[in-house]
């Protein structure tokens, strides 16, 4: 590095070659990722779908549903991949740089090693792989919230870089993580020598599966009330939908999938119309009821509705 002839320990030259990096290592990551998970889903047997199947817990999801999910997740990074070429804006650059960085890279080297340990039943190289996967994105996501907000002036990022990295993360958060800690832990029913696939196992660890949909729906729920956050609302509808699909269910788990399935939507809409009608009209009302005030202050300049003007010592210094 000491041969070219720039200055690498420029700031502005370190952000321009990780920029670089990410182009690169970005792209061949989500290849990886998409490679693992696709052989594990559709060539090794027993596939991802099929492990699921044979440990049935109480918060299990339907393959096909997680699937489809996983698909959307691939595409967003599609998109996401694109923003790292076109990205002409600085802010958008910072974004990229400093907001997501490698954490996206790693994240789905992860993906592909959980993908992997899964089908071969490490559960406790699982488990830890989807915590690792949790924290990353949880940083990403926490850093782009805080230092890199979504902004109306630029759309794009909010559609390609905000959007797809929350997607992401909802998945390790719902359900992913708490499925492979379930299984690790032994809160799955296994059958018998020479049973079948169990068709009821309603008894079995109900209400610790009740307590980790509720409490991550619950989450989820306060998150799309107090942002608005449409991306959270879909994702968390999606996993809600790929448990309760699958039956069967235990009673508390099942109907609490449901009944977040219609909360997350309607708690969309509400938080939509409060920032709309309740929110906009009290901002109005206190924006008219400024004016009298502004004529009362004792530095408000003279008119004809007001007192003369107050000079005091320290206008004269």
């Amino acid at each position: 590095m000491d041969s070219l002839p720039i200055d690498t320990s420029h700031p502005a030259v370190r952000d321009y070659l990780s920029l670089v990096r990410l182009q690169v290592l970005t792209p061949l990551s989500l290849l990886i990722n998409i490679a693992a998970v696709s052989t594990c889903a559709f060539l090794v047997n027993p596939s991802i779908g099929g492990i699921a199947k044979l440990h049935p817990t109480s918060i299990t999801p339907r393959p096909s549903v997680i699937a489809a999910y996983v698909g959307a997740i691939y595409l967003g990074q599609i998109g996401y991949c694109l923003m790292l070429v076109m990205a002409s804006k600085p802010e958008t650059k910072r974004a990229l740089v400093k907001g997501v960085g490698f954490s996206l890279v790693l994240a789905n080297l992860v993906m592909a090693l959980w993908a992997i340990s899964w089908v071969l039943q490490w559960w406790l190289a699982s488990t830890i792989l989807q915590g690792i996967l949790l924290l990353l994105l949880f940083y990403s996501n926490l850093a782009l919230l805080i230092y890199h907000p979504p902004a109306s002036e630029r759309p794009l990022d909010t559609a390609l870089i905000h959007a797809p990295m929350r997607f992401f993360f909802i998945l390790p958060f719902s359900i992913l993580f708490s499925l492979c800690l379930f299984v690790t832990l032994g809160l799955t029913y296994v059958p018998k020598p020479g049973e079948g696939p169990p068709r009821d196992y309603s008894k079995w660890h109900a209400w610790t599966g009740f307590g980790v949909v509720f409490g991550t729906n619950l989450v989820g729920m306060l998150v799309i009330l107090l942002r608005r956050d449409i991306v959270w609302a879909a994702a968390a509808t999606w996993i809600c939908v790929s448990i309760w699909s699958l039956r069967p269910k235990p009673a508390p788990v099942y109907i609490t999938v449901i009944v977040f399935t219609i909360l997350h939507p309607l708690s969309l809409i509400v938080s939509f119309v409060y920032d709309r009608f309740v929110k906009g009209r009290r901002q109005a009302v206190l924006l008219a009821g400024e004016e009298p005030a502004l004529y009362n202050h004792p530095r408000a300049p003279p008119g004809p509705n007001g007192p003369p003007r107050e000079i005091d010592e320290e206008t004269w210094g």
